[in-house]
């Protein structure tokens, strides 16, 4: 076990934005409510996967619902708490641990915000190695680990607890909820147990956002070249870099769906870029062809911060660098790309892995 300071907090976040995708949430408000519970109740702590008791109790906080709204209903109140205890009814023992349900700029850092209030430790692993717009789409999902009992609250105090029939049908009742409970809330659920964590979840993924913030951080500190480092430690590609010239955003079930437009700038002066997504980045098309899809991470970055942009701050004329990167082997499988790949998103092409669409000139990041 390790505690995790205010520095080491903003890490996290800051990490966890790159692997999110896009999606996930607003990394600041979400260190925000981490470095509030870290103030009021000590540092939180992270706990290894190795650690856990075999028949220890996890399960994992979440937000669910569209990013945008998130920006003005900032769920991280009583409901907090109130998911959890609304969970904890329906299980047979006491929850010993939370683990992050994906590595997003929010939702990476719920648990360890609810963590610190409550005493419990963060498990490093997450569920995803990046982050995805449905409950369902989990590596628990890959392992038969159903997401029922699943509980939602809104800051009103209802709450509800789904028990459904498959992790599917767990999404559409949540889903479905979500909008009733103003399109954001927190919700908690797949209980597992340590046995369970360390065979079905992705591993250390905590330390590993944490490692890509730092690098970030150090960057800029000595004013070097944020995007290289990023590049290096996620084994990375730079697809594009440009200038947002279209964002067409719309909330629509719970989502927020769209796509960012782009027109090259330095060598890419004669291209453009689209991407897709539904909270998450998607696919992202370069003249028209695929560089990168689902189950692989697309994340625009800003090109002067090297800081992640995520798709509900998504605006005319920012100039970005569009990084593209492997996913876990667990969604490379056939059933992960079934799961999570393109076609669970209705495109009529074939997932190909990153490193396949794309040079090695392109890894070294010369669009940085």
């Amino acid at each position: 076990m390790r505690k995790l300071d205010a520095e080491q907090l903003r890490d996290v976040a800051r990490g966890a934005a790159i692997l999110g995708t896009g999606g996930g949430g607003d990394p600041y408000l979400g260190t925000l409510a981490a470095l509030r519970a870290l103030e009021e109740y000590g540092p939180p702590t992270v706990i290894d996967p190795q650690e856990l008791a075999d028949d220890a109790l996890i399960a994992m906080p979440v937000m669910v619902g569209a990013p945008v709204p998130l920006i003005e209903k900032f769920s991280f109140g009583p409901e907090l708490e109130t998911v959890f205890h609304a969970l904890e009814r329906f299980l047979d023992g006491r929850l010993t641990a939370v683990m992050s349900p994906e590595m997003g700029g929010t939702n990476s850092v719920v648990p360890i915000a609810l963590g610190a209030r409550l005493g419990l430790p963060v498990v490093d692993a997450d569920a995803m190695g990046r982050a995805y717009p449905e409950i369902d789409l989990v590596t628990m999902t890959l392992f038969g680990i159903p997401a029922s009992p699943f509980a939602l609250a809104d800051e009103h105090g209802n709450h509800i607890v789904i028990s459904g029939v498959d992790n599917r049908w767990v999404e559409r009742i949540a889903r479905a909820t979500v909008v009733e409970f103003g399109a954001i809330c927190p919700g908690m659920g797949f209980p597992m147990t340590g046995k369970q964590v360390r065979e079905a979840a992705v591993l250390g993924t905590l330390t590993y956002a944490e490692d890509i913030g730092r690098a970030i951080r150090e960057a800029h500190e000595a004013k070097t070249d944020a995007i290289k480092e990023i590049l290096r430690i996620t084994n990375g590609f730079a697809l594009f870099e440009g200038k947002i010239v279209d964002v067409q955003r719309r909330t629509m079930h719970g989502w927020s769906v769209g796509e960012a437009v782009m027109d090259g700038i330095g060598e890419f002066a004669d291209s453009k870029m689209t991407v897709s997504f539904q909270n998450e980045n998607l696919v992202a098309f370069r003249d028209d062809q695929v560089v990168a899809a689902v189950p692989d991470l697309i994340t625009i970055i800003d090109s002067d911060s090297g800081e992640a942009v995520t798709t509900e701050r998504l605006r005319y004329g920012f100039r970005v660098v569009v990084l593209g990167m492997p996913c876990d082997e667990k969604w490379r499988t056939p059933a992960g790309v079934a799961l999570g790949g393109p076609g669970h998103f209705r495109y009529d092409f074939e997932y190909v892995p990153i490193e396949e669409l794309n040079s090695a000139a392109e890894r070294a990041g010369s669009a940085a």
